[in-house]
């Protein structure tokens, strides 16, 4: 029996060990890859102290499903009076469990919570095999957005 909860502070091995293995997967890295210690630290520090919720789904002890919600708090604008949004990420089932539901549920967890927070916008980067979920979920297309990355 799958089941799926907020993960707490006391989680960090577990969040982190379902972020390694979902960023090797989702990027095709060989399984030995070895992240940068500074990938590694950030995100430990992130998942105790960053604005977020990460979900985790087990089947017993085993995480085999996580998925990321990221706060961030802008200007409020007509179209966003609290000025609070939030992006999905990193929402990740290993491929022996997927077509379960196990993302949707997941994720549904998250957009819930989040609205509860008082979000008023969710964002997200969707991979093509991600889009018929998300879309599903009532998340559209935007042409608003521009980007620009800082270069290393």
């Amino acid at each position: 029996m799958i089941s799926i909860r907020i993960a707490a502070k006391d989680d960090i091995e577990d969040l982190m060990s379902s972020r390694v293995e979902m960023l090797k997967v989702v990027n095709g890295l060989p399984e030995d890859y070895e992240f940068s210690d500074e990938m590694i630290n950030e995100s430990r520090d992130y998942f105790l102290n960053g604005d977020h919720i990460t979900v985790l789904a087990f089947d017993g002890g085993m995480v085999v499903g996580c998925a990321s919600m990221s706060f961030i708090r802008i200007m409020p604008t007509f179209g966003h009076t609290t000025g609070k949004r939030a992006h999905l990420m990193n929402v990740y089932t290993r491929k022996e469990y997927r077509r379960q539901g196990i993302a949707r549920e997941m994720v549904d967890l998250l957009i819930k919570e989040t609205w509860k927070r008082g979000a008023t916008e969710i964002s997200l980067d969707a991979t093509s095999s991600g889009r018929p979920l998300y879309e599903n979920l009532g998340f559209t297309d935007s042409t608003e957005c521009m980007v620009l990355t800082k270069e290393r």
